[in-house]
């Protein structure tokens, strides 16, 4: 039987061209980029384009809640709808821990959905205030420093608009019905209107970091025990692992129909562990991240129960986390 897994990390260089994944709002007719400042290996200042970690999880939540269905794995009333409130809209669930303890609660909350288990969740209905915290974790997706200047595209856009009301447009279709040819059928005899607009779009080479905690997934860290047996954790764990991988062949976002992001390049280094050690992570904005990165991953545990293996494709990463697949996730130590 092969060694149950503890933790995992992921570490990657994305090059991503021509996507509209970090915008940020509007401002007027001026869609905005997402940009932040921040410090290299070298202590200089950058300001490069990033994405949040926020769209990330939210892709990866959407993949998970997809594969969860077609898995079979259980979903409270909000996650079935793929709800933002999640189980802060399940109003069963809600009524039924009435009169029960957080860890009553939060056992329930385990039990009943896998998404809200997986993701992370901060009940607030009924007066509680009850954390849920989330099993998996993305930092910010950020543009190389050395890649990310004059990476940023903003391009002309006009929506053209007739100038007419309801009543103004069926004059016009009477019109063109009772005289034929008086009236240009384009534009309905009517002037129209431009509205101008600038949409940006972006290409850089991102770093991107993840960690996951396996060993978490059904575990009340209230009560310290786990809520869920062994087959149940196993399932919810390989469609995690699932999910991570859908994020990086698909990635769901603003402005797809036009503007598909490129994925151009993947490589990095997935590390695990099938002891109680944390998966090593380095940020990809480090040159030498890999070599880094395989290093502790030698001197954690004297070189014992800790992984890392480097991939330079997105089906290099397929290869790695399908061989993870069939892992049961490590089981903590509970007290007596």
């Amino acid at each position: 039987m092969k060694t149950p897994i503890y933790s995992l990390s992921l570490a990657a260089q994305a090059t991503l061209d021509m996507h509209s994944l970090n915008n940020e709002g509007g401002e007027g007719n001026q869609i905005q980029t997402r940009m932040v400042n921040i410090v290299d290996h070298e202590g200089n200042m950058h300001y490069v384009n990033a994405i949040s970690g926020d769209m990330l999880k939210h892709i990866q939540s959407e993949h998970f809640f997809r594969l969860a269905r077609e898995h079979n794995l259980p979903l409270c009333a909000g996650c079935q709808q793929f709800d933002a409130n999640r189980i802060n809209a399940d109003a069963q669930y809600q009524e039924s821990i009435n009169g029960k303890t957080d860890v009553e609660a939060l056992d329930m909350l385990l039990e009943r959905c896998a998404l809200d288990d997986i993701a992370g969740i901060l009940v607030t209905a009924k007066g509680r205030s009850l954390p849920r915290k989330s099993v998996i974790e993305f930092g910010w997706v950020l543009g190389l420093p050395e890649t990310a200047a004059a990476t940023n595209q903003s391009f002309f856009h006009v929506k053209y608009a007739r100038d007419r009301s309801d009543a103004e447009r069926e004059g016009a279709r009477s019109q063109r019905a009772q005289k034929s040819g008086d009236t240009d059928e384009k534009t309905g005899g009517t002037n129209l209107q431009q509205a101008i607009f600038h949409r940006p779009a972006s290409s850089s080479i991102y770093a991107i970091v993840c960690n996951i905690e396996l060993s978490r997934v059904g575990y009340n860290d209230i009560r310290q025990r786990y809520a869920l047996d062994e087959q149940q954790r196993h399932r919810r764990c390989r469609v995690l692992l699932e999910s991570v991988l859908h994020t990086f062949v698909q990635m769901n976002g603003a402005m797809r129909s036009t503007q598909l992001p490129h994925l151009v390049a993947l490589k990095g280094v997935l590390t695990y562990t099938t002891a109680v050690l944390p998966a090593p992570l380095i940020s990809p904005l480090q040159p030498d991240y890999r070599e880094q990165m395989q290093a502790l991953a030698s001197r954690l545990g004297d070189g014992t129960g800790v992984t890392a293996s480097s991939f330079e494709t997105l089906s290099d990463l397929a290869d790695s986390l399908n061989a993870l697949f069939e892992r049961s996730p490590y089981t903590m130590q509970v007290p007596a």
